[in-house]
């Protein structure tokens, strides 16, 4: 519980600190029109200052390797964020794989994530990558990350950091080379003081 408290005072200690360095580093008019631009040759249409704000930092940040997380309400364009950092990292050339975590069922989370082999349940008439595998060299977008249940986001976290997991039935590992970008309307802070989040899954994604 108390480091729970801590991390949330920390978050909002960073907010601040967000808020600060938007203030400093204010962009000039010629460069606020700049950002616009690129921003409609990838589909997202805005003259909001904080909006062109957060491009800037997705240009930035889309050569890097690292996960990225997109929090906002529905509806306000999360994905095109996320296909922003595809299109603007390394990775653009290989796969960008969308996947809404909340729309998988409990019982083919698995399966659906991390493949399966032939005959490893009834159904199963051949072998099957999942949604990781389509997305080698590339990036998953996994959209409503919020909503995991508490054992799958363990799962989710071993595979962040082993970059390997095992198909539904199969006895040799499988090796990936993705890009994670999640995205959530969730208060995952909230959710971490709460129980429902794991907070080592939080700092990975972040």
């Amino acid at each position: 519980a108390a480091t729970r408290a801590q991390l949330a005072q920390l978050e909002t200690e960073l907010s601040g600190l967000r808020a600060a360095s938007l203030q400093q580093g204010e962009l000039r008019e010629h460069e606020l029109e700049s950002l616009r631009l690129d921003c409609e040759r990838q589909g997202i249409f805005t003259r909001d200052r904080r909006l062109l704000h957060a491009v800037r930092d997705i240009q930035r940040g889309a050569p890097s390797s690292l996960p990225v997380l997109i929090l906002g309400e529905s509806g306000t364009g999360k994905e095109l964020m996320a296909r922003a950092v595809h299109r603007l990292s390394a990775r653009h050339a290989h796969p960008f794989i969308a996947v809404n975590m909340a729309a998988i069922s409990h019982e083919l989370f698995e399966s659906e994530l991390f493949g399966h082999v032939r005959g490893s349940f009834s159904g199963a008439l051949q072998d099957r990558p999942g949604y990781f595998e389509l997305a080698h060299r590339g990036t998953i977008f996994l959209d409503e990350i919020g909503d995991l249940r508490p054992e799958h986001q363990a799962k989710l976290l071993r595979v962040l950091q082993e970059k390997t997991f095992y198909r539904v039935g199969a006895t040799k590992p499988t090796s990936v080379d993705v890009r994670i970008v999640a995205a959530t309307n969730k208060d995952l802070v909230r959710g971490i003081a709460e129980g429902w989040f794991r907070d080592d899954l939080y700092a990975r994604l972040k």
